[in-house]
């Protein structure tokens, strides 16, 4: 269970440094802009993160406690801490720099790390796999909306 409280600490660490870059943003900067349709609520993305991290968590503590068949776990996580280390940049560069141009290049890495990630994980662990689904899909809803910001504020 050490473990699994290892990798939960670690994927909430990431999301309250983003917390910590995002929240000043908000009124500032981010509300002001000319917003993308489908934009959620501010109140959405909180909680959503919340839970895609909890999952994250879950599904490389899943592979973690899986045997190491021929590496296949250690590359998988691997992939996993890269994934976490972009999805890390994101929010500085496009909340606290105000940079879309540059956060669209990194969510578009964030993208293929995520699914490449999923791969990884499906192959030694099926649920871990399913789990990182979620994540995946809403990585992509925020590919879209950090392009709409982009494009709409250029």
């Amino acid at each position: 269970m050490w473990a699994l409280a290892g990798f939960l600490g670690l994927t909430l660490l990431v999301g309250t440094v983003e917390g910590i870059a995002t929240i000043p943003n908000i009124k500032s900067w981010y509300d002001l802009l000319p917003h993308p349709p489908l934009t959620p609520p501010n109140g959405v993305f909180g909680p959503v993160w919340t839970i895609l991290y909890i999952g994250m968590a879950v599904a490389a503590w899943r592979v973690w406690r899986c045997g190491d068949v021929l590496g296949d776990h250690r590359r998988a996580l691997t992939l996993w801490g890269w994934q976490l280390a972009v999805n890390a940049l994101w929010a500085p560069l496009f909340f606290g720099l105000h940079r879309p141009a540059i956060a669209i290049g990194v969510i578009i890495v964030l993208d293929g790390l995520v699914a490449a990630t999923i791969l990884a994980f499906r192959r030694i662990d099926r649920i871990a796999g399913l789990l990182l689904m979620p994540y995946l899909a809403w990585s992509l809803f925020a590919s879209y909306l950090t392009v709409g910001f982009w494009w709409l504020n250029r």
